[in-house]
């Protein structure tokens, strides 16, 4: 905070006075939120609905307004619906997530005027005195003033060890009171607080890390840069043809130009991703980001948290070491004292889950749990007494002990339980009963989804604020792996060793929120595609760099808010799913993007051909869109939802440009001689477009019998459907398509061209597989 802000200091039974409070409010020393929060319901339109894509389209279509030919705006109707579909899924993941945001709002205690408020988080000023108790979230930084509190900072720091809080101390916003009743001042409020600050920098736009989409935004990218000059140039060379109209002139044209955008791509990939969620959201998976499911698929290094995503953030009994009685004796003693003592520390709680209070106890009183001894006890009628607590406080001879006490230290957490014969002269003598050893429990899940993962050929590293033993330990119960490599990077001095340690190491303890960006940078400047999961505040920034980012449902808003993905359940076993699920988005896509830009290619090549010979555009935007529909649009989505688990290889665009090219290339072929012939024979335009509109199908035939390659039962009925249907097109809606009926000269055309097209075709299927063997992409 300025220096020239005038702070107040007072009492804490009294509080700020009424008049304060609302200086604090009119100098606008409120702790507004500055919580990550989602886009906005405008923000998410507009940038929906105005893409680049969006844009061409719409001039396009006022184009076709303009001179009245209202049957070629088909095309229209694939814009509404990809905007509509974006749309809809990004609204529908915001209200999921604003939901959980709202679910997770609580009040606060503030003392004022002497009296006890409960106030929500914005209305809290600077200054304020608050009361915070067992179980609370620290919300703004403030100073103890009063009390004695155990705070867990592991959503900040990463530690899951309970970190004592004395009367000057600083509780840091994002922790929670564990045990203890303070009262504090608050510190900070709004962007000065500790978690705004760390949040504040995961605000920034990360670039779209899904290939499909680049290789989209290319095509687009480049379809945009050329179709400005080329509509001018062809409209010019169309408008100045003999017998040519204004309005032949305008949809030839346009005719030209949609055929290079590939609208129904764009479309199916919102579509498949679009399903895919809706199968997610079936399991508790909560997509941000459509796109998020590819990447996924593409991952090669999955970087997990510890605490839950591994272990669950709770302590279990692993095991228990009688000393001076039976095991069933020891454990049955301690579970009359732990649940008489009732403490709710996480050690408390292993214990009471895991031994039952079988038998009544005389006792005298109740010693509770005290941060400085690290201990709690209970005083019998006859001054015996039975503490629990950490061996190092506990044990009045430990060095008699340590070396027994290291070695049940190396795969577990030691508590130690003694017994004084007489409380009240404790020092005299001390005698220990035996050992309780805790571990972290591990999630059901998180060994077959780790297997899982490592089955894949996904390299899994775990990254985590705690001990590096400890870390390592967990990693080996979840069989991570057999020759882990750990190391704590707190004994690195520099970033340069930081992130040469992300590609040696397995296993990473006492690491700093800002150096997990670090180590996730790394591994993705090193060629890797990195998943990060995680649940904290202390997650937020590495969770921001990954390509692909998965948070809790039980973390904090701003991890959930910066995730592409959101575990709604908390379960890590969806994980499976969701890369089966871009599997098979991915490998269908590839297929079925391969139908849609054999148009983009002849469109293109076409437009550009025509610029040079005195012929009418052969197409309208009608015919091209009964094509699009029985050779692409239906045949693309029956096949894209069809199940596929294979492994996703290669590059998308090469694979699919591969496919592509040879098709496309017969189709201009046969289009530049069915016009020149066409013409030379005194074919009229008609008849010409005709001929064009039947072989330009025919070739998308051919590609679509290879797609469907090898036939089942759907998909032989797919193609038969499809192909009966263009059939019937062509011979009974004649006027709706501008078309003539075949002669006998056009058919025997037709035959000639169909028989040509198939040798042409394997001619250039060998000419471009060698030109990308040559290029070597």
């Amino acid at each position: 905070m300025k220096d020239k802000i005038k702070r107040y200091n007072s009492d804490i039974k009294r509080g700020l006075t009424k008049s304060q409070i609302e200086e604090r409010i009119a100098d606008n020393l409120v702790n507004f939120n500055t919580d990550v929060k989602t886009k906005s319901v405008k923000e998410i339109i507009v940038e929906n609905a105005f893409t680049l894509f969006n844009i061409i389209n719409i001039v396009l279509a006022v184009a076709i307004i303009s001179v009245g030919s209202f049957k070629n705006l088909t095309f229209i109707i694939i814009i509404v619906l990809n905007t509509l579909i974006s749309t809809i899924q990004e609204l529908r993941s915001k209200y999921t997530i604003d939901k959980l945001s709202v679910i997770s709002e609580h009040k606060i205690k503030v003392i004022r005027d002497s009296k006890i408020e409960e106030v929500s988080l914005d209305e809290v000023v600077l200054d304020d005195i608050v009361k915070f108790t067992s179980g609370n979230q620290i919300v703004v930084d403030s100073i103890i003033k009063e009390g004695e509190v155990l705070v867990d900072e592991s959503f900040i720091t990463g530690e899951e060890e309970n970190v004592l809080k004395k009367e000057g101390d600083m509780l840091l916003s994002g922790s929670f009171i564990a045990s203890g009743t303070c009262i504090c001042k608050v510190e900070h409020i709004g962007y000065d607080n500790y978690t705004a600050k760390i949040s504040s920098d995961t605000k920034y736009i990360k670039e779209v890390s899904s290939e499909i989409m680049r290789s989209l935004n290319k095509i687009v990218k480049t379809i945009s840069f050329v179709i400005v000059p080329l509509g001018i140039l062809l409209f010019a060379r169309q408008i100045f043809l003999p017998d040519n109209t204004f309005e032949n002139a305008v949809v030839n044209t346009v005719a030209a130009l949609i055929g290079m955008i590939p609208e129904g791509l764009v479309l199916l990939t919102s579509t498949v991703f679009a399903v895919s969620v809706i199968r997610l959201s079936r399991r508790k998976v909560l997509v941000q980001d459509l796109y998020c499911i590819e990447t996924l698929a593409r991952v090669n290094v999955i970087c997990l948290d510890k605490t839950g995503t591994i272990t669950e953030g709770v302590m279990e009994v692993k095991d228990v070491i009688a000393k001076e009685m039976s095991k069933v004796e020891l454990k049955d003693l301690l579970g009359s004292v732990v649940h008489i003592i009732d403490d709710d520390n996480p050690t408390a709680k292993a214990l009471k889950n895991a031994f039952y209070n079988k038998h009544k106890v005389d006792y005298e009183k109740i010693v509770p749990f005290n941060s400085t001894t690290k201990c709690s006890g209970l005083v019998m009628k006859d001054d015996k007494a039975i503490f629990i607590g950490a061996p190092e406080f506990l044990l009045k001879d430990y060095k008699k002990y340590k070396e027994e006490v290291d070695n049940l230290t190396s795969d577990a957490r030691v508590v130690a339980v003694v017994e004084y014969s007489n409380y009240t002269k404790k020092n005299e003598k001390q005698k220990l009963l035996g050992y309780v050893l805790l571990q972290d429990k591990i999630r059901k899940e998180a060994e077959s989804t780790i297997k899982y993962f490592k089955d894949q050929g996904v390299k899994v590293k775990i990254i985590s604020g705690d001990n590096k033993n400890t870390v390592l330990n967990i990693a080996r119960r979840a069989k991570v792996g057999d020759n882990l490599k750990a190391i704590d990077l707190s004994t690195l001095h520099s970033e340069e060793e930081i992130r040469d340690s992300a590609l040696k190491y397995d296993v990473f303890g006492r690491v700093k929120p800002e150096e997990k960006h670090i180590l996730i940078k790394a591994l993705k400047d090193a060629g890797n595609t990195v998943a990060m999961t995680g649940d904290g505040v202390n997650d937020c920034l590495a969770l921001k760099e990954a390509d692909c980012s998965i948070a809790m449902a039980s973390g904090t808003d701003a991890a959930r808010s910066v995730s592409q993905l959101v575990l709604l359940d908390s379960n890590f076993d969806s994980m499976p799913s969701v890369v089966l699920e871009g599997r098979r988005s991915i490998n269908n896509l590839q297929r079925s993007a391969s139908l849609f830009l054999v148009k983009t290619i002849y469109a293109g090549l076409l437009a550009f051909i025509f610029l040079f010979l005195e012929e009418s555009y052969p197409f309208i935007p009608v015919q091209l869109t009964l094509s699009s529909v029985v050779t692409i649009g239906i045949p693309s989505f029956i096949l894209a939802l069809e199940p596929n688990k294979d492994r996703v290889e290669g590059n998308f665009l090469v694979n699919v440009l591969k496919k592509a090219a040879p098709p496309a290339f017969v189709i201009v072929l046969n289009i530049v001689i069915i016009t020149l012939f066409g013409n030379a024979i005194g074919l009229t335009y008609a008849k010409v477009s005709t001929l064009s509109l039947t072989i330009t199908a025919y070739v998308s035939f051919i590609l679509l019998y290879k797609v469907c390659q090898p036939f089942n039962r759907i998909r032989l009925i797919l193609f038969a459907l499809m192909f009966y249907l263009f059939i019937y097109c062509i011979m009974n809606l004649t006027t709706i398509f501008s078309i003539t009926h075949f002669d006998y000269l056009m058919i025997f055309i037709t035959f000639i061209l169909m028989f040509a097209s198939h040798e042409l075709y394997k001619l250039f299927e060998i000419l471009v597989d060698k030109i990308v063997k040559k290029l070597k992409i």
